[in-house]
């Protein structure tokens, strides 16, 4: 004979039955503490796509590190991306996801300018940490925020505008024209040059704007020449910027070229031909044969994590990894000073940070509530192209 418990019986059994199992799931997801969540918001798609590789990567690198020594607050991190494809609409929703919907407690981002001056605004008004990475525009960090949450690990144009000035003079330069992007960047950049300039007597040839679409650049490039210009200096990613340096070509101007850094952020060496190696530019960081031990550590690393890294020329741009790598290190020291991942605490701990021994410098104070880059002046470096590899240019 079968034996049945009474329908109370079986009630209450079914539910203790429960009880059981969610004490059980319960007591699961307290021992294995969720992940702290960190955003990117870059371009990982399109000409830039290379960029946005490199950032992943140096924030990829140090997250793992990072969870090798236990994570922070006792919580591994993770790293959450989102392609904003260089439009800066698509940047501010890919944030506002990140941010409300991941619920990242630092966003990182981006390679141009215009799209993190989008960001900018929703990063205040959430408070919640935004740490460029890339982008340069001297308004993102001196944004005119009261309460102000943008920090980052990168070069400044006003910065940039005055060591490409300096470089430039250095070399002999008397009267140059500049050729920039159209766009707040390029706006940012003319504005630094011309107090570069003005501060050592020089004047210049005039100004001319590129187009991310501009297939020739010849008729800018011949006013700047019928004007006098000796000396280019040049904003401008890598699609513009590798027109520049065809149209030279067809021209036959054989004139020095001083560029920011966007011919670095991608196949510059590819798309501008041979005389890609004219254009000197600015980095934060340069993978050599011979680094320091932290530097050939991780390349090393990245070796072993990216099997299709089998020479230097695979690591560029190296100011992507290295400014990311040392961006989430600094990060996690934020993180862990604030002892939370409160968005106020979090912005409050990058003020806390006294020192870090980081991959482009060792950092004494990054960061106050009157500075919020960690870069300064004499942590930029000139290189060029050879081939496919960025190489450091002797002093």
């Amino acid at each position: 004979m079968s034996f049945r418990l009474p329908n109370v019986q079986r009630l209450l059994f079914t539910v203790a039955a429960a009880v059981s199992l969610n004490l059980a799931i319960g007591t699961s997801t307290q021992a294995a503490e969720p992940p702290i969540k960190v955003g990117l918001v870059a371009a990982l798609s399109g000409q830039s796509a290379k960029s946005g590789e490199a950032l992943t990567r140096g924030l990829t690198m140090a997250i793992d590190e990072v969870n090798a020594n236990g994570g922070v607050l006792g919580r591994p991190l993770e790293l959450v991306r989102r392609d904003d494809e260089s439009n800066p609409s698509k940047g501010m929703l890919a944030a506002r996801e990140l941010i409300q919907r991941e619920k990242v407690t630092v966003l990182f981002g981006g390679l141009d300018t215009p799209v993190s001056l989008a960001i900018v605004p929703l990063a205040n008004q959430l408070k919640v940490p935004f740490m460029g990475v890339w982008a340069a525009g001297t308004k993102i960090t001196e944004n005119g925020a009261a309460d102000n949450y943008v920090f980052r690990v990168s070069a400044v144009d006003e910065l940039v505008d005055e060591a490409l000035v300096k470089y430039g003079a250095d070399q002999g330069m008397k009267k140059p024209g500049m050729i920039l992007i159209n766009n707040p960047w390029g706006e940012s950049n003319e504005a630094g040059f011309r107090i570069a300039l003005e501060k050592r007597g020089l004047e210049n040839a005039g100004v001319e704007r590129i187009q991310d679409s501009d297939l020739d650049v010849v008729p800018q490039l011949t006013r700047l020449k019928n004007a006098g210009a000796d000396t280019l200096l040049m904003v401008g990613n890598v699609g513009p910027s590798a027109q520049v340096v065809k149209s030279l070509d067809r021209m036959g101007w054989d004139v020095p070229v001083i560029s920011h850094w966007g011919p670095a952020g991608g196949r510059f060496g590819e798309l501008a031909g041979p005389s890609a190696s004219r254009v000197h530019f600015i980095q934060t960081y340069v993978f050599t044969e011979h680094n320091d031990a932290k530097g050939d550590a991780l390349l090393a690393a990245l070796k072993t994590a990216y099997p299709q890294i089998k020479s230097l020329a695979d690591v560029t741009p190296a100011v992507g990894i290295a400014n990311a790598y040392d961006a989430l290190h600094l990060s996690a020291l934020a993180i862990e000073n604030a002892g939370s991942t409160d968005g106020e605490a979090v912005r409050d701990g990058f003020y806390e940070i006294t020192d870090y021994d980081g991959l482009i410098k060792d950092y004494e104070q990054p960061f106050t509530a009157q500075k919020h880059d960690a870069l300064g002046p004499d942590d930029y470096v000139f290189a060029h192209f050879v081939g496919d590899q960025i190489v450091p240019l002797k002093p």
